[in-house]
């Protein structure tokens, strides 16, 4: 298994930006976003599942998960969202370790949105990174996406760990709340220490 590092950070901050810049710098990157995304289409076992769990009207025509239908559900209904998560987060986790196992780059980068409200990674990643900004920030920036509305935003905000508990869990943090180029010139950084700390762990496994 190669070196993991666990990405998260709140809806805003930055999290595809940094994975974005981690490819580029050649390292692995794991998108959990995009995992589920392929766990929810058509004719996948997790769908069924909700399909049974949630009724067929949070699918879409073509049988894949209604996302926008099924998000402003769990994020009034925190019973809704338990129930989703105990249909997909043991799949991503499992899907996330078979990747990770594949990979042939010099570390990997899983990014994980739920990382420190799940715990279900501590096994998994060695370090974990946080991408940090104000709330505010988080807000604009998930506007400026499009397809979500502002209550919705503050509602994912509000369920998600709050800013002072994810960075209780850092071991590294990057802040993101300057331009692209001030991101970037941190992860650079980040790149060379975790090419070194990989390094050192394999030395060690091999050892062991």
């Amino acid at each position: 298994m190669p070196f993991i590092i666990g990405l998260t950070g709140g809806i805003g901050s930055g999290k595809s930006s940094a994975a974005k810049i981690f490819r580029e710098l050649g390292a692995g990157v794991i998108d959990t976003d995009e995992v589920a995304h392929r766990l929810t289409a058509a004719g996948q076992p997790a769908t069924a599942e909700i399909r049974e769990q949630f009724g067929a009207e949070y699918l879409q025509p073509d049988g894949a998960l209604d996302r926008a239908r099924m998000r402003a559900l769990v994020f009034s209904d925190s019973a809704a969202r338990r129930k989703l998560e105990a249909i997909l987060h043991p799949r991503i986790r499992a899907e996330v370790t078979a990747l990770a196992s594949g990979a042939v780059a010099p570390y990997v980068v899983a990014v994980v949105p739920l990382l420190v409200e799940t715990g279900a990674y501590r096994g998994l990643v060695q370090r974990v990174l946080v991408v940090d900004c104000d709330e505010a920030t988080q807000v604009a920036r998930a506007l400026q996406r499009g397809g979500i509305a502002e209550h919705e935003v503050r509602a994912i905000i509000a369920a998600q760990a709050g800013r002072t508990a994810r960075l209780a869990h850092a071991d590294d943090v990057v802040r993101n709340d300057r331009d692209p180029a001030a991101l970037r010139e941190q992860l650079v950084v980040l790149h060379w220490r975790y090419l070194e700390l990989a390094r050192s762990a394999a030395v060690s496994g091999n050892r062991g």
